[in-house]
């Protein structure tokens, strides 16, 4: 209840060891498997001169992102690729992100994120009908793990009404302020969010763009977060955070996922993140 009441006064929550050690190595070994079986995606392949391929390869990118909802697939890092697609260092380490249904499709995954200490929290949150909208693995690659630009999930998955999404960050490393761990604005859940990014109308030369800007922060307003490795971090969907450029030698493992109440609540349709007949967003109790 304590944590409750930080959780609701803060817009977030570190809550030290609650996965074990054993759990943390068993996602990241499950994770080492995937990228030893992945192929690399086409869009990423492709040679490209003029303005137009161009287009096309960030089209193709875009609509590899977008269709990632009820997929397992592969983000890499800015910088890693040559012109005609060959990685210039091993693949393992210029991926940037694996997303966005391993929690369905994966077994270890989806273990962990139904598993019965997820569950009791979600209770204890008091949550009545939560459902997994989306999960993503993190690496934060040393000396290449992009800056996150300070930013709320709301922008990304909104909902009517708001304060019916939270995120689950679970550290898989030890995240430390010289590896990269999150940044928080404490209190910034509680105003709103200005900015949204939007499925674009049909025939516009990009499939999502941004609705309203973000405000501007100062940098002080934000602290550190660290975090052991196990530790899980709730995140309100409406909180601001942010993670730097990871300049040190050190990864910066994590996995998370989003939960949605869905009791009262609409989904929007204009959400780049669509259910699909394929994967419906599933129930976090079991």
């Amino acid at each position: 209840t304590r944590a409750l009441f930080q959780f609701h006064k803060d817009g977030f929550l570190v809550l030290e060891r609650f996965f074990t050690a054993e759990e943390c190595d068993s996602m990241r070994n499950q994770i080492q498997r995937i990228i030893a079986e992945m192929e690399v995606p086409p869009h990423c392949r492709t040679e490209f001169s003029t303005k137009g391929e161009e287009q096309l390869r960030v089209q193709g990118s875009s609509d590899y992102f977008l269709t990632s909802g009820d997929k397992i697939r592969f983000f890499f890092e800015k910088g890693v690729l040559d012109e005609k697609g060959n990685f210039l260092i091993p693949k393992e380490k210029s991926i940037s992100k694996i997303g966005h249904a391993l929690h369905a499709y994966d077994p270890v995954f989806k273990q962990i994120t139904h598993s019965s200490k997820v569950q009791e929290l979600g209770r204890k949150l008091g949550l009545e009908r939560p459902v997994i909208v989306q999960s993503m693995y993190i690496f934060k690659q040393p000396g290449i793990g992009g800056e996150v630009n300070p930013h709320q999930d709301a922008t990304f998955l909104y909902t009517e009404p708001l304060g019916r999404v939270l995120g689950f960050w679970i550290a898989l490393e030890d995240a430390t302020q010289e590896n990269s761990c999150l940044w928080f604005i404490p209190g910034s859940h509680t105003s709103g969010i200005t900015r949204r990014m939007v499925r674009a109308p049909p025939g516009s030369s990009t499939r999502v763009e941004f609705v309203g800007s973000e405000r501007t922060y100062d940098d002080n307003q934000f602290i550190p977060v660290p975090i052991s490795k196990g530790g899980l971090i709730l995140i309100h969907g409406e909180v601001v955070h942010k993670s730097e450029l990871n300049k040190s030698e050190l990864s910066r493992h994590a996995f998370t996922f989003h939960v949605m109440e869905a009791k009262d609540t609409s989904w929007s349709k204009e959400n780049w993140l669509q259910p699909t007949p394929e994967l419906p967003f599933p129930s976090l109790y079991t």
